[in-house]
């Protein structure tokens, strides 16, 4: 299922989401002049590398000192924890998390604030980061991706917004168009497929390449958060006709 809408209004730009959504484009066409061997030197400079950052931190991974001389440059410090959420790999993982992002982060930022969203966004991106680290330590394959971050947002939404209806598009039933689903069932099954996979991938020698537990860490971190980021703010009001509720 792939959501591509929902029903609440906004009431104000949500001009940091769309901020966000044009910097990590910017970063993906900026990485489509580089080339094969280039964008992979990019990756390993600039990507959340495990083994790399634990070492930096002086967490000493179980990693031979010659491969870490060899992957991590003098300068890879935890700061790559964070460009390495404005990076992509393909057309797919930025096209699949940027639409998510426009679907859950327009509410998200419009409950916080401007301010209040970006700092949001920043953090639960590097709690993502860190879940995936601490739980691979000794990897050398960098992380990247905003899907960490997204997750905290979706975790966020689900907080405030549970009743939510989202139009999901689901491709083996492209002829139903679009239904409504409630956002708890649509984030609900979602977290609980990244934590069941995440489970399943510990131990594994070579994953999917796909940070499960980033996703994990990242949504968990938005559910505990958003409620201290939105204190003080006055909450929108929930208001509900024939089974369907939308926010004011």
């Amino acid at each position: 299922m792939i959501p591509v809408g929902d029903r609440l209004s906004t009431r104000t730009l949500p001009y940091v989401n769309i901020g966000i959504i044009v910097v990590n484009f910017l970063v993906f066409f900026y990485e489509l002049t580089r080339g094969p061997s280039d964008l992979d030197r990019w990756f390993y400079d600039w990507g959340a590398i495990p083994a790399c950052v634990s070492d930096s931190l002086g967490l000493n991974p179980n990693v031979d000192p010659r491969a870490l001389a060899a992957y991590c440059e003098p300068n890879h410090t935890p700061l790559a924890a964070f460009t390495s959420m404005f990076m992509h790999a393909g057309w797919l993982h930025i096209l699949g998390n940027m639409l998510f992002l426009w679907v859950f982060g327009d509410n998200v930022e419009d409950a916080l604030g401007h301010v209040r969203y970006l700092v949001f966004y920043l953090i639960v991106g590097l709690a993502a980061t860190a879940t995936q680290i601490a739980l691979s330590m000794d990897s050398l394959v960098p992380g990247i991706g905003a899907s960490g971050a997204i997750a905290g947002v979706m975790g966020a939404y689900l907080v405030m917004y549970p009743r939510a209806r989202i139009a999901v598009f689901m491709p083996l039933f492209f002829f139903l168009g679009a239904p409504y689903i409630p956002a708890a069932a649509l984030i609900g099954i979602w977290f609980l497929m990244q934590l069941f996979t995440g489970v399943a991938s510990l131990g594994q020698a070579a994953g999917s390449g796909v940070a499960w537990w980033a996703h994990v860490g990242g949504f968990l971190a938005g559910v505990v958060l958003v409620n201290l980021f939105r204190a003080g703010r006055r909450p929108r009001r929930q208001h509900h006709w024939r089974g369907r509720s939308w926010e004011e």
